[in-house]
């Protein structure tokens, strides 16, 4: 792991010298693309929210939450009732 952390460190170091050389325009041009970019992602994805919850007929269904062990049928093992195990072992009960 430490020489994970150790080979990452020298990767972004070597990252870090490459963008100090390059020309003040040259980030100043990177910079402001990666911003537009960045711009651009954010107003499609706000766009995508707001076409999406005006277009959307605002009705919820609400069903009944049913357990996916009784909708089997033919389920070869039955359903044990944990609470009176719980109560009926000797264990739990107070001396």
């Amino acid at each position: 792991m430490k020489k994970l952390q150790t080979d990452m460190d020298k990767w972004f170091e070597k990252l870090d010298e490459r963008w100090r050389t390059l020309p003040l325009r040259k980030q100043q041009k990177y910079t402001l693309y990666f911003f537009a970019g960045y711009l651009l992602l954010s107003a499609g994805v706000i766009f995508k929210v707001w076409y999406d919850t005006g277009k959307s007929n605002n009705d919820m269904v609400i069903e009944h939450i049913e357990n996916p062990i009784l909708k089997r049928k033919g389920s070869p093992t039955l359903l044990k009732d944990t609470l009176s195990t719980i109560l009926k072992n000797k264990v739990y009960e107070r001396k």
